[in-house]
């Protein structure tokens, strides 16, 4: 490791990178840029002579910060200490070092989870990325262990890419041990998972916690035994009594250890059972307890149970519920609605404020309790009942005094947080309590009060309040923010896993669907936004369900699947079509068909030419006159396709540039009087994109500019969102294209930061990589491209025009810096990264002639410009073209080609207006005439440009002094001297 001293903030991103957080992640955690952190990276890998990100991860342990190693940090501390099982630790290490998969099984409440963290702790080390410790037991829909594994290890989604897809690739590369806690309710969740996971991720681990095996073929099942009873009060099972008992205060003396030993030879040394027996030791003593057990055991002993641990389990908690008041037991059954933990006035709202009064309950008539379908009608008699009586306050209180008792009983935990103290139950008698809610016929009556909460809780957090339990209001910052609405999340989920089949509670399902897509969009959880817009649809009537469809499309589009945004837009036009209102179907149609051309590159195969013209034509039938959302629709679905790069393929059409400039002016005209600045970007774009197609740089460049500033102020909705990033694209570029670097980098750097890109830095940095290869500052660009690529390759590889030209600008700095090897692997990144080999001729031509005048081969750089522009606009013109004639013009000159002098002319009147361009020209034209004082002139040109790499090669080219001011300027940029 080198001896560099590394600074105070390098040590603080250094340690979070061992956390696995993305650069976004980690600016966020420490108040700093994304730049800053991209910097302090750099410096990291060159400080500790580290390959890539990865390595220093592996390296965060070794800060010398005394810190704990972060292999360690992913496992949750226990409350308690951890007794016996040195056998069944030293056999599941052993397992888990010889197979990759381990699933640690056996009944409910046999201690599986304890001994898996123990396990897990002790083996932390070996495992260079860490452990991730995932707790499977709040989930309610098997299809969400992706997103509950994606949550532990802090990975985000990637537009263009599913979350199962990001994981895999965030994964594959890591050596690391994944826990999987309590997986026995979504098995069949679990197990297509890891038989996708781990064939793809050689390194991994899993070591997995459940009552049943998981039934994939690479498995290894490790019984999780009772805990030991031999040796009389020396046996792990007494011993775990004990310690449980002296930690309430108190301690067992050694005239009751011969009944202690009965005690827990009768619990058949089930960890929980114990544990809940212990408990009651303060109050019970041993008699107490050996009585209560014993008439438990005689009741059930008629019982049909399939395993005597599970009827001493069953036992100990029938007991246990029995010692209970009755408010109590009420109590218990009715917080086993919440799945995490939840707060005092979250159990007072779902469990009731009756529950404060003697012999109080939810007032639920003879149909709740028959079909458990009532709308908490008996809440709300209860709620009213509260409020002319003033019982609130002495309803709270019971409540919590309740929650402490179940609490002191070890039916709850308590969990210390930031915001206070929650309580959550343990995973088995959370199920128990539930079977006690059923029995109780009350599950309808507290399921629809916990639907209530959690739908109130959405809005709250829609609107940025508080959720219950004090956790801040709306001034409340983004991490305070995420933080109440993972406390929450759960719970929602848990609330429409059961709420869409009840008939009566179809309409809040539809409510709470809607508002938890559009909290998932506010916490970056694209994949679960667009599925619970789909389920809203699902539940909505027919308007209702187009709105929710045009929402899901909006997030497709910031998760670049266009062929989901396709669907979901002719999914809204059917609905549309059905609740009557025809002109919202035509612009649903007209905005697939337009999708379908402005996204194409975001489709896996696009669609075929015949459907959409079919799509179209649909649209267009629908069309009426005086709708002028739908007119501005069908005209920009009309520009779009006039404006594409594969007009050809439109039924043999061959529009001219004008004609397809004077589309898109007609559709953003039309789109303006709309007043939705959505709608305006988008007609803005066609109008940039056939302006670009025209030549017309300039106007390109002015109407993507315009797009900043119409959706400067937009909500942030999805569809404005995925405007917003394709925008800040189109700008970037555009600036690019007429020499503004200021103005490029300052848009390609909003792009860089916005939060929805912070897992695909590839896609978030390309055009500032680009922007700051031209302007020639080589650290940058090198520090910038370490992400790039890691992001690129966690992708799976992605390609479009933009990573085509990213990566072969980092190829043009390694160029500029005489590394050929670097050079030639970048340039192998280019052909995978992009799309079409014309593109590649495109930026490729002005990348290679850049790279070969710098190395002072004018004939090569001629090679790579040689054609006409004329003869390539199709892959020149659009952000190229002024930097294309401008090289050309110079290599012309340099190499002494006949048609220089022309050649320059001509470059002049292309580029006019573009003072970094019309800088190079000039210089050209100095050349030419062999004018040393013009030629000098023009370095201030490019500085004021900003562009430090051609003034200092102005210096090299005028020879001389001023050459070895050119050579120190470019040592400065970190550029050689050709």
């Amino acid at each position: 490791m080198s001896s560099s001293v590394v600074s105070a903030r390098e040590a603080d991103v250094l340690a979070l990178l061992g956390e696995h957080l993305s650069n976004a992640e980690i600016a966020v955690r420490l108040f700093i840029s994304v730049r800053t952190v991209e910097s302090h990276v750099s410096s990291l890998l060159r400080k500790l002579e580290a390959r890539d990100r990865r390595v220093l991860s592996r390296r965060a342990g070794e800060s010398g910060r005394g810190e704990a190693p972060v292999a360690a940090r992913g496992l949750p501390a226990p409350l308690t200490t951890f007794v016996g099982r040195g056998r069944e630790r030293e056999e599941l290490a052993t397992a888990l070092r010889t197979h990759r998969q381990v699933t640690a099984v056996g009944p409910g409440g046999v201690g599986k989870t304890r001994l898996a963290l123990a396990v897990a702790a002790e083996a932390a080390d070996d495992f260079a990325d860490g452990v991730w410790f995932v707790d499977l037991a709040p989930l309610t829909d098997p299809g969400r262990v992706d997103a509950a594994v994606a949550a532990a290890g802090h990975v985000g989604e990637q537009p263009g890419r599913g979350l199962a897809e990001a994981l895999t690739a965030a994964l594959a590369g890591r050596e690391a041990l994944l826990v999987l806690d309590n997986c026995e309710h979504v098995r069949e969740g679990v197990a297509p998972f890891l038989e996708r996971l781990l064939p793809a991720c050689p390194r991994l681990r899993v070591l997995a916690t459940s009552r049943a095996r998981l039934l994939v073929p690479f498995e290894r099942v490790f019984s999780v035994p009772p805990l030991s009873r031999a040796g009389g009060d020396e046996s792990e099972a007494v011993t775990l009594f004990m310690e449980r008992a002296a930690a309430v205060g108190w301690p067992p003396g050694p005239g009751v250890s011969d009944g202690v030993v009965t005690l827990c030879e009768r619990l058949d040394g089930m960890a929980l059972a114990i544990e809940l027996a212990a408990a009651r030791w303060p109050t019970l003593g041993l008699d107490g307890l050996t009585a209560g057990l014993s008439d438990q055991l005689r009741m059930l002993a008629g019982g049909a149970r399939a395993d005597g641990r599970h009827r001493s389990l069953r036992a100990v908690l029938d007991w246990s519920h029995d010692l209970l008041e009755p408010q109590d037991q009420e109590l218990l059954r009715r917080v086993s609605v919440f799945v995490s933990p939840f707060t005092v006035e979250a159990a007072v709202a779902v469990a009731g404020p009756a529950s404060g009064r003697p012999g109080g309950g939810l007032r639920m008539d003879g149909a709740d309790r028959a079909n458990g379908s009532d709308p908490a009608d008996g809440a709300d008699r209860a709620d009213r009942a509260d409020r002319a009586d003033g019982t609130d306050h002495v309803g709270a209180v019971a409540v919590a005094d309740g929650l402490g008792r179940l609490a002191e009983h070890s039916l709850l935990t308590a969990v210390p947080s930031a915001t206070g103290t929650r309580y959550q139950a343990l995973e088995t008698i959370r199920q128990y309590g539930t079977e006690q809610l059923v029995h109780a016929g009350e599950s309808g009556g507290v399921r629809s009060r916990h639907l209530a909460w959690c739908l109130a809780g959405a809005v709250a957090l829609r609107d940025g309040g508080g959720f219950g339990g004090g956790d801040g209001g709306a001034g409340a910052g983004v991490d305070a923010w995420r933080g109440r609405f993972d406390a929450v999340a759960q719970d929602m989920r848990a609330a429409l896993a059961w709420a869409p089949g009840r008939p009566g509670q179809r309409a809040d399902a539809c409510r709470l669907a809607g508002h938890l897509a559009g909290l998932a969009f506010a916490h970056n959880l694209l994949a679960e936004a667009q599925e619970r817009f789909e389920q809203a649809a699902g539940l909505a009537d027919d308007a209702g369900a187009a709105a929710a469809l045009r929402q899901a499309a909006g997030v497709a589009g910031c998760r670049r699947l266009g062929d989901d945004m396709f669907r979901l837009h002719r999914g809204a036009a059917e609905a549309a079509r059905r609740a009557g209102d025809t002109a919202g179907a035509c612009r649903d149609l007209a905005a697939a068909a337009t999708v379908a051309y402005r996204f194409s590159t975001s489709f896996p195969v696009v669609p075929v030419v015949a459907e959409v013209k079919d799509v179209l034509e649909q649209a267009r039938a629908m069309s009426g006159a005086g709708d002028t959302a739908a007119e501005a629709a069908l005209a920009l679905a009309g520009a779009a396709v006039t404006a594409d790069a594969f007009g050809a393929l439109q039924g043999g059409v061959d529009n001219t540039a004008q004609d397809t400039v004077a589309h898109a002016e007609h559709a953003v005209a039309l789109a303006r009087r709309t007043g939705d600045p959505v709608a305006e970007s988008a007609a803005l774009d066609a109008l940039s994109g056939a302006r670009s197609w025209a030549g017309e740089s300039f106007g390109a460049a002015a109407a993507a500019r315009r797009r900043i500033d119409v959706l400067a102020r937009l909500p942030r909705t999805p569809a404005g969102t995925h405007e917003v990033m394709d925008a800040l694209a189109m700008a970037a570029g555009t600036a690019l294209g007429v020499g503004e670097l200021p103005q490029a980098r300052r848009w390609s750097g909003q792009l860089a930061g916005h939060p929805l890109l912070a897992e695909a830095g590839h896609q978030a940095t390309s055009w500032l990589l680009v922007t700051e290869a031209f302007a020639g500052h080589a650290d940058d660009v090198l520090a910038r491209a370490v992400g790039f690529r890691e992001a690129w390759e966690r992708s799976g590889r992605q390609r479009s025009l933009s990573l085509g030209a990213a990566a072969a600008s980092v190829a043009m700095i390694h160029g500029l810096r005489g590394d050929c090897a670097a050079r030639a692997d970048w340039q192998a990144v280019v052909e995978q990264a992009d799309t079409a080999e014309q593109h590649r001729q495109g930026y490729g031509a002005v990348f290679d002639a850049m790279v070969q005048l710098h190395r002072g081969d004018p004939d090569a750089a001629l090679a790579s410009v040689a054609p006409e522009p004329d003869a390539v606009w199709k892959w020149v013109c659009w952000v190229w073209l002024h930097w294309y004639v401008a090289l050309r013009a110079e290599a012309s000159v340099l190499a002494g080609h006949p048609e220089a002098r022309p050649r320059v002319d001509a470059a002049r009147t292309v580029v006019e207006g573009d003072a970094l361009a019309a800088a190079q020209v000039e210089r050209a034209q100095a050349l030419l005439d062999d004018d040393v004082p013009r030629l000098l002139a023009t370095r201030a040109a490019f500085a004021a440009a900003g562009c430090p790499y051609q003034a200092a090669r102005t210096l090299m080219l005028a020879g001389g002094a001023h050459a070895d001011l050119g050579r120190a300027a470019l040592t400065t940029l970190g550029l050689s001297a050709g």
